[in-house]
């Protein structure tokens, strides 16, 4: 079966963001920020309904959502996927204040563009990206993690 929007090379797409997830989880452990699987807290502008995020600590008081999308094969702006971003932006708003709230996506970098994804996403996007929030990158081949925003 022909799947034209999936990865190439991998199972599926749920296949990509679960092991993204565990790489996230494994970095920040090694950061010394231990970090669980789907923490649920309320979110709301009017009234409040639960909303599970990828990762976090309730003890620490952290929430990540985490991202591994890609330029496109032919290097252009992936903005269906962008919108996803705009929704975590949305949920990290309306979720509860004192929590530190991390977007991590995967560094993906476009020579064409000489930027990264998540470079041109708070770029374009700052507007939308509440002041609470940091954007991470997280590079696959370096294990490593860095701040944008």
């Amino acid at each position: 079966m022909d799947k034209p929007f999936q990865r190439k090379g991998s199972e599926s797409n749920s296949h990509v963001g679960r092991d993204f997830e565990k790489k996230i989880r494994e970095y920040f452990v090694k950061q010394n920020l231990p970090l669980d699987s789907g923490v649920t807290v309320p979110i709301g502008i009017n009234g409040k309904k639960s909303h599970s995020f990828d990762l976090g600590n309730k003890d620490e008081k952290v929430l990540v959502e985490c991202k591994a999308h890609r330029w496109t094969e032919g290097g252009n702006v992936p903005s269906a996927k962008l919108t996803v971003w705009n929704e975590a932006m949305f949920f990290f708003y309306g979720s509860p204040p004192g929590y530190r709230k991390f977007l991590v996506v995967l560094r993906d970098f476009s020579a064409r563009r000489n930027e990264t994804l998540g470079e041109y996403y708070v770029r374009t996007y700052s507007h939308l990206i509440p002041a609470d929030v940091e954007v991470w990158e997280y590079d696959e081949s370096e294990k490593t993690g860095k701040k944008i925003k």
